[in-house]
């Protein structure tokens, strides 16, 4: 569950709502790594929030070295949780001190047993196995707006940017997708969320959309001028899915409408 950031956490909750149903709900032994922020206390609101709406257990895993996250104890909690959650913060202090770790390897392997892995802002950009690490805001193209760096690993077939509306991140997320035409870009908004799931589709839920960028008929002169110089772009395309729709990202379409959209037009 890939969210944009600025989730709802003090009204009706949906992203947070859904996460915890996917963890188990009463039964939900959540972990939540606050590791993207150097903030103490990071955590602790999404612990309320997840206790607050019948998790188990909620428990912050406190990692401020990367022998922290080597420690026994973290590792045997990631294993033994039913759902993971990335708070915000900065995607790069994830990647620099989880990576290579006892404790990815053990996100990593809980993810591919079927675990709900869940990050917002920062914790969702490092989800992918190629992330973006930093840049700047703007709707033109440029190879200075982007920069990247490898992220966890869990999914190899996106990039996935944040805040995406709201920052103006289109250019950002473009420049990205032309650096590798062979990935997907999701820009998702604040919000909303993007949940992957195992059969290649993903599903939007919250109050606003998640853009993709395919690049797969994409050309471009990314490679050649400077890095303050507008990059020429053919051959895009570009999807908006919003809360009920699905994409698939192997077929690379939309495949299901929201349940709005597939009444008006059996009415058409």
């Amino acid at each position: 569950m890939a969210i944009g950031g600025a989730e709802d956490k003090f009204r009706d909750r949906v992203i947070l709502s859904r996460f915890v149903e996917m963890a188990g709900g009463p039964s939900a032994r959540i972990v939540i790594l606050p590791t993207a922020s150097s903030l103490p206390g990071a955590g602790q609101l999404y612990e309320t929030v997840f206790t607050e709406l019948g998790a188990e257990s909620a428990t912050i895993l406190t990692i401020d070295t990367r022998d922290d996250a080597d420690d026994d104890g973290l590792v045997e909690l990631v294993q033994d949780s039913t759902g993971i959650f990335l708070t915000g913060g900065n995607q790069v202090r994830i990647a620099a001190m989880l990576g290579g770790t006892r404790v990815a390897s053990a996100l990593n392997a809980r993810s591919l047993q079927g675990v709900p892995v869940a990050g917002t802002s920062a914790g969702a950009s490092v989800l992918s196995a190629i992330m973006v690490a930093g840049g700047r805001a703007g709707a033109t193209p440029k190879r200075q707006l982007a920069r990247m760096a490898p992220g966890l690993g869990l999914i190899d077939s996106v990039i996935i940017d944040q805040h995406f509306r709201e920052r103006n991140r289109v250019g950002r997320l473009v420049t990205m997708v032309s650096y590798n035409p062979g990935l997907l870009g999701l820009g998702i908004d604040e919000d909303t969320a993007a949940i992957i799931m195992p059969d290649g589709l993903f599903e939007v839920v919250g109050r606003g959309s998640v853009l993709v960028v395919d690049g797969s008929q994409m050309t471009s002169d990314v490679f050649s001028g400077l890095d303050r110089q507008p990059v020429t772009v053919g051959n895009v395309t570009i999807h908006y899915v919003a809360a009920g729709s699905c994409f698939d990202l192997e077929q690379r379409k939309v495949t299901i409408w929201r349940k709005e959209s597939r009444t008006r037009r059996a009415a058409q």
